[in-house]
């Protein structure tokens, strides 16, 4: 299991180790699985209902794929737990949330004050995305 430093859930953790795609679809109890930059999240989407966590690797931080899987996930009703693993700059860190991300694997780890910091920076959103708040158009016309 990779070290999550940030968890924004409240259920237990999941401890399974997640396996690679290709391996996911030739099981049939595995329920965690970690997710690739070249991989496709649309291949898990008949599985959502089995799987506990989805790892997304980020291995450099120029590589943004892992944003649009947690958007293609959540958007399709997966509601366990999202851990963004990886290069995870602090500034990426309240994008990847707003993306639908819950739990956190930087590697390496990033600065505790560095990150509240980052996850609280901004009070209002102007975009509706994964992490459930409300954008401040919605707020001014509802």
């Amino acid at each position: 299991m990779v070290d999550v430093q940030f968890r924004f859930r409240d259920d237990e953790p999941v401890a399974d180790p997640g396996v690679t795609v290709d391996v996911f679809a030739s099981q049939t109890n595995a329920t965690a699985v970690r997710l690739e930059p070249g991989d496709d999240a649309r291949d898990l989407l008949p599985f959502l209902d089995r799987l506990r966590l989805i790892e997304v690797n980020f291995p450099v931080f120029t590589d943004g794929r892992g944003f649009s899987a947690a958007r293609v996930l959540r958007e399709a009703g997966y509601s366990g737990e999202l851990r963004a693993v990886g290069a995870l700059p602090v500034d990426h860190l309240a994008l990847l949330r707003r993306c639908g991300f819950d739990a956190f694997a930087p590697e390496p780890p990033v600065n505790p004050a560095d990150a509240e910091t980052a996850f609280t920076r901004w009070d209002e959103v102007y975009q509706a995305t994964g992490d459930g708040r409300v954008p401040i158009w919605a707020k001014r016309h509802g």
